[in-house]
């Protein structure tokens, strides 16, 4: 089984819908899973108590995860300085609580199979110290830095951990973003073009499959930077 949290849209459901096709069996994960095309449970990550429940159940199954992609997010484009600490807390909780508290409760399912496999999710706003979003790049950094870490941590057990640092993704989290600034943004990666969830998808199903077993704690930027 494939735990991927934020399954209910953008690249979330888009990754579901490869592993489904690739006949994996799939899990999703996500605040709002009605009518879903697979099976999938209502989780907020950010709340250590309802990730925990589902690992439980698991566990209580004796399902076998074979790994675990964190891709639920959120972002707000807006200034340090005008962002309301609700807003901060909420980025920092979904995106950084939520991913650790995924791995620490997921991550010994893998364990118990001495193999496994763990993507995260990170952002090119790390990298290129994008204005306008210094809540969300700091959250993504955070789990940037976790990755490398947990990778160490889990090496002895025969599970990776990597994440990947897409750019700018044809999604609903690009809402509201003209598109000047995707293309600024763009312009600034190594291959100069929007790539679509396809590729983002290739990508993890390369990480997921045996050639990679020499890949971890690595970040990986989708067009380069």
């Amino acid at each position: 089984m494939i735990v991927v949290t934020g399954a209910s849209r953008g690249l979330g459901r888009a990754i579901c819908a490869r592993l489904i096709s690739l006949e994996h069996e799939v899990l999703g994960l996500a605040r709002e899973v009605a009518e879903l095309p697979f099976p999938a449970l209502t989780c907020d990550v950010a709340s250590y108590e309802q990730v925990r429940a589902i690992a439980q159940t698991l566990r209580g199954r004796s399902e076998k995860v074979s790994a675990l992609i964190n891709t639920a997010g959120i972002a707000s484009m807006n200034l340090a300085l005008t962002t309301p600490s609700d807003v901060s807390k909420r980025i920092i909780e979904t995106n950084l609580l939520g991913t650790i508290y995924c791995c620490q409760l997921f991550g010994p399912l893998m364990i118990r199979n001495k193999l496994g496999s763990i993507i995260n999710f990170s952002t090119i706003a790390v990298a290129l110290g994008l204005k306008g979003e210094s809540i969300y790049a700091a959250s993504k950094a955070g789990v940037e830095g976790f990755t490398r870490a947990f990778a160490r941590e889990m090496s002895e057990f025969n599970v990776n951990v990597n994440c990947i640092a897409p750019g700018p993704i044809a999604t609903d989290l690009l809402r509201g973003v003209s598109s000047a600034q995707i293309a600024e943004i763009v312009s600034r990666q190594i291959i100069a073009r929007q790539f679509t969830p396809d590729a983002v998808c290739d990508l993890v199903e390369m990480l997921l499959s045996p050639r990679s077993r020499t890949l971890s704690g690595e970040i990986l930027h989708v067009g380069g930077v």
